[in-house]
């Protein structure tokens, strides 16, 4: 039954993250984007040639450039020149 359990947790977190957008800093420099999910805010620091997988539920991005982006989870995010490309 232990067994079962680790089983099942494990694909509910492998699905989550299937579903969860990613984004890639393609910019020389690191650059900061501020995640907003659930009302909670907080700073991802991406280096050049970095990603990340996050978002699995929808949330908003502030992007190096201000803008603001609404997302449901899924997306690809690219970083190019300060500004977020959504793909």
């Amino acid at each position: 039954m232990a067994r079962f359990a680790v089983v099942l947790l494990l694909s509910l977190v492998a699905a989550g993250q299937t579903h969860a957008a990613s984004i890639t800093n393609t910019d020389s420099a690191a650059v900061v984007i501020v995640l907003t999910e659930g009302g909670n805010k907080m700073q991802l620091v991406l280096d050049p040639g970095a990603s990340e997988t996050f978002c699995p539920s929808g949330c908003f991005i502030t992007a190096p450039d201000g803008d603001r982006i609404g997302l449901n989870g899924g997306e690809t995010i690219d970083i190019i020149k300060g500004s977020a490309v959504v793909k």
